[in-house]
Formats: structure tokens, C-alpha cells, sequence
């Protein structure tokens, strides 16, 4: 099949999920035409059978705005009529999705050979955040409405979805998955002495560093683990909490023992130092980067919201808690680290989870198979 991609290129799960996916289903013996505004985190090396197509969204006066939308849905349709695509898998329905409509509108009116399918893959803010937005909410059920496949990453934002837009179309459940052979504990005793780790515990956490992720409560969860013992906190990622994060990592006198690393490409290294990693999120429709740090034993201390339970089992491969549950996070936590056969076990459990049921040879045929029922259903 000939499958566009269109998703954000910024550290985040929809992202990478959409990265990864392009990438696997190129190995696969697709041909991947993958849309962005820059080249995405987890293709800054290339890959061979996907080719990288860049949105510009030029400044004109009349606008007070950029008109991403309009520029991705015109670079769609450029595309399309070079090499006709069979599908555009929209990861986010807007504006994503809204754009994939607009762009088969165009291809379908100018009488192109081939008009694609779209299928929508919707992964969290859009529905949870934007979705019950009165400004948006009408464009994103239409654009869902109308697209020939939906899924989405977990059955708690599928019911989301249908509970804040009231759509009517099916939508599939395809959760999110990890590359098992790469993500996996590795060795790493030279890392762990150039960061200074040596005798140390050490707990992670990684994200894009927006409110939902609360770095804040994190670092506050941190503060009561070091009262307990030892540790080291790595913050590995960037946006716009960070630099609150680091001024409460000062406010309460643990800046010393934590390391803010910026985003990083190779993550693996990390997670593989950890023994705990932290996500406190007020909202996750799945959580990728617990799943991730699942694949290389890391058991995850985590809040109970969303897609999370789906994920995680809690006392099987990590524990879950109420989101303003700081300090039963940080008992959970300290348990974690103090406590050998409990983390071992946990660390085994997590593991077994990520291959058991989220492997990507495990769920790349799904999306296969969902793009072969849109084109078997609209020839």
C-alpha cells in the first residue's frame, strides 16, 4: 500500500507512535509518504522507504496567522497527485484529520486518478482537551465523523470520544506499542558514572514537559523520596514547565540530586539506569513513555486517570494512585527502591506486559488490517 502519514513532529506520543509506525510499515514493504512541519524526533537519521515531505506555512499580512492547516492539506494533495496514496492515516483529528478531509475533497474534485482513504488516529488532547472545546468541537466530531476509519489508543478515550462529541462512527481500539528487541535493559555502566550514579537509586521521568504532565508534582514527589534515602531524579525531556521545575527543584533543596537532561533521542541508556519511573499525569490517554520504560523493567509509579490502568496493573508492574496522591506516589516509590525482590518482580511483571501485549509485531498488522477493511469498504 502507499500510505501518507501526517502527525506532529515534536516530542510527545502521537508523534512517535506515528514515527515509529511509518517506519515499521516501510519494513514491511509500504511505501510510507510521511507529513510534518520538520523532520520528526525519531526520523532525524532517515529510513529507508519513507520519504519525509516538509510543511511551510508562509506569513502573508492578510493572515494574522499561520495557515498550517490549508498548507498541509495543499501538500497532501501535491503529493497524492505525484504518487497517488491509497490511504492518509491522520494521527490527531484536528487539525490533522480536518486537513486529510479537505486534501481527498480536492483530489476527489479535480478528478485524480486515486482518492485516498483517511483514517484517524486520535490520541488524547485532541478529544480530551480540544474536543470539549466549544470553539473547536464541531470541526473535530465532523472530521471524525467523516473519516472512513477511526481508532484510538485506549477504550478510555474511545468512550471519551463518544461521550464528548457524540459521534456515531465505529471506533477501533489500536493501543500504542514499543519496538521490544530495542527497547530493552542494557548495560550501562559508563553512563551511570558519567552522570555521577554510582551507589545512587535512580528514578525517571520523561515528557514534553507540558501542564498535564505536571514536572512540579514530580519533582514534589522526588523531595519526599530523598528525605527517605539516597536517589537521583533524571527529568529527561523539554517545553513549557521545565523551567518552573527547575526553580521548585531549587525551593526545596533538591536540585543537587537532579538532573534535567533536555530531550533526548536515545533514551534506552536512561531508562536503563532507572529503577522507578514517574508519571503523576492529571490526564494520559495511554501513556507511551511508561510503556517505553515497562519494555526496559523500569515498574512505573503512576496516577490512576485515562488509558493509565489499561497499562499498568496495579501491585503487578507498577502502582497507580489518585492524581493529587503525592505522597502515596512517593511511598510506592521509596517501596520500590528499598525493597529488592518487590522491585525485581515488578520490573519482571513490566516487562512481560510491554512483550506480551504491546509489541510492535503484535500491533503494526492491526493498522494493516484496519487500512485493508477502509479500502475493502470504499473500493
Amino acid at each position: 500500500m502507499n500510505i501518507g502519514i501526517v502527525c506532529y513532529a515534536s516530542v510527545g506520543g502521537s508523534g512517535i507512535v506515528a514515527t515509529e509506525l511509518g517506519k515499521l510499515l516501510a519494513g514491511r514493504g509500504h511505501r510510507v509518504d510521511l507529513f510534518s512541519t520538520e523532520t520528526p524526533v525519531r526520523l532525524t537519521d532517515g529510513h529507508p522507504g519513507v520519504r519525509f515531505h516538509r510543511v511551510e506555512t508562509p506569513s502573508y499580512p492578510l493572515f494574522r496567522e499561520p495557515q498550517y492547516l490549508l498548507s498541509l492539506a495543499n501538500r497532501i494533495v501535491q503529493v497524492a497527485r505525484d504518487t497517488p496514496l491509497d490511504i492518509i492515516h491522520a494521527h490527531y483529528a484536528i487539525p490533522h484529520a480536518t486537513a486529510a478531509y479537505l486534501a481527498r475533497q480536492v483530489l476527489a474534485g479535480g478528478g485524480a486518478s486515486r482518492v485516498p482513504r483517511v483514517v484517524t488516529t486520535l490520541h488524547g488532547t485532541d478529544i480530551t482537551l480540544l474536543g470539549g472545546d466549544p470553539s473547536f468541537k464541531d470541526i473535530v466530531a465532523f472530521s471524525i465523523q467523516q473519516s472512513d476509519g477511526v481508532t484510538a489508543v485506549s477504550e478510555s478515550l474511545k468512550e471519551d470520544t463518544y461521550d464528548n462529541l457524540g459521534v456515531s462512527c465505529d471506533i477501533h481500539v489500536i493501543p500504542n506499542f514499543v519496538d521490544c528487541e530495542y527497547y530493552q535493559r542494557r548495560e550501562v555502566h559508563d553512563l551511570r558514572a558519567t552522570l555521577g550514579l554510582e551507589g545512587r537509586k535512580v528514578l525517571i521521568h520523561m515528557s514534553n514537559f507540558r501542564p498535564v504532565k505536571r514536572a512540579g508534582a514530580v519533582v514534589k514527589i522526588f523531595a519526599q523520596v530523598r528525605q527517605r534515602l539516597p536517589a537521583t531524579l533524571l527529568m529527561v525531556g523539554h517545553g513549557p514547565e521545565h523551567a518552573d521545575a527547575v526553580r521548585l527543584a531549587h525551593a526545596l533543596n533538591v536540585s543537587d540530586d537532579v538532573r534535567f537532561l533536555g530531550t533526548q533521542e536515545q533514551v534506552v541508556p536512561l531508562l536503563s539506569l532507572a529503577e522507578v519511573f514517574l508519571l503523576p499525569s492529571s490526564q494520559e490517554s495511554f501513556g507511551l513513555a511508561a510503556l517505553e520504560a515497562m519494555a526496559c523493567g523500569v515498574p512505573v509509579v503512576a496516577s490512576r486517570v485515562g488509558g493509565v490502568p489499561e497499562v499498568i496493573d496495579d501491585g503487578v508492574n507498577g502502582y497507580l494512585h489518585a492524581t493529587e496522591d503525592l505522597t502515596g506516589m512517593a511511598a510506592s516509590a521509596v517501596r520500590l527502591l528499598s525493597d529488592g525482590p518487590t522491585q525485581q518482580r515488578m520490573a519482571a511483571a513490566a516487562r512481560w506486559t510491554a512483550q506480551d501485549r504491546f509489541c510492535d509485531t503484535r500491533i503494526v498488522p492491526l493498522y494493516e488490517a484496519c487500512y485493508e477493511s477502509v479500502l475493502a469498504n470504499n473500493p
